[in-house]
């Protein structure tokens, strides 16, 4: 793996003790080489952000996404055709980092999502943070149309968050809760209001955020302008067929518009990141 953006010239060739405990740091990050978890922890670490116009303090919501070249989201139905060894890296780098894990009952149905697991390399760094060792998972469902009876609400290390609107089906309101999961209100009806999920989140200390998808849910949050960063990975891959796009919902009136942060480079593949301008 090797950094592409943003650009790092190279140090002049140098004798000094500076210099010399400069190289001995480590190598530089734009060569070639597998990189260590505390290096792409930095690299992705959330930046820490006043309130802004209707958000809460330092919330920041970030998104993780695979495409193909042709801009599939998934192959055959599943995101995991698209990715490599170092994007399963960074997928659990993001993980780390977070304080909760955003993801649409789809997503959950189709890509049989389990609890997150305790990683060594992050329980010390979260518990600097007062956080727990692992981020909760947090469902985004109008419906409740889920399997209580998944270990990702009966075996979870924190319980599993299940967001939802006040309207939604009584029965599978106590299903949930009788499953253990904690139930997050944000809408009036039985929808997920975008906005206010971000904001039912932050209210609960879970200020860093980290949508999963499905396009879909990622749609939803680009529309309501919640959306801080998308971490795109890009395979090198063309998956043909009519899969969706990494987002797909209503058209925005006005294209909201990002800029590029940082790119890594691993085999082919481009790992992106896109922070939204303010």
């Amino acid at each position: 793996m090797r950094r592409l953006f943003p650009p790092t010239a190279e140090p002049p060739v140098e004798t000094s003790a500076e210099a010399a405990a400069e190289s001995s740091a480590g190598p530089p990050s734009w060569e070639d080489r597998e990189w260590g978890l505390d290096e792409l922890a930095e690299a992705y670490a959330y930046p820490d952000l006043p309130a802004g116009p209707g958000r809460p303090v330092g919330v920041w919501l970030r998104a993780n996404m695979v495409s193909s070249l042709d801009g599939a989201a998934h192959h055959d139905g599943r995101s995991q055709p698209l990715s490599s060894a170092a994007d399963m890296r960074i997928f659990g780098v993001l993980r780390g980092l977070a304080d909760a894990v955003v993801v649409g009952a789809e997503t959950v149905r189709r890509e049989g999502y389990r609890p997150a697991r305790a990683r060594e390399a992050f329980v010390a760094r979260r518990a600097a943070r007062g956080r727990p060792p692992v981020p909760a998972i947090a469902v985004v469902s109008a419906s409740l149309d889920l399997d209580f009876a998944l270990p990702l609400f009966t075996e979870p290390l924190v319980p599993t968050l299940v967001v939802t609107g006040a309207q939604a089906p009584a029965d599978r309101l106590a299903a949930a809760r009788q499953a253990g999961a904690e139930v997050v209100l944000a809408g009036e009806g039985a929808a997920v209001d975008p906005a206010r999920a971000v904001a039912a989140l932050a209210e609960r200390g879970l200020t860093r955020l980290l949508s999963e998808g499905g396009p879909k849910l990622l749609g939803q949050f680009a529309a309501a302008r919640v959306l801080d960063e998308l971490c795109l990975s890009l395979a090198p891959l063309v998956a043909a067929g009519d899969a969706a796009r990494i987002v797909n919902g209503h058209v925005l009136v006005e294209p909201e518009r990002f800029s590029l942060f940082s790119v890594l480079e691993d085999a082919g593949f481009l790992f992106t990141s896109y922070r939204r301008r303010r």
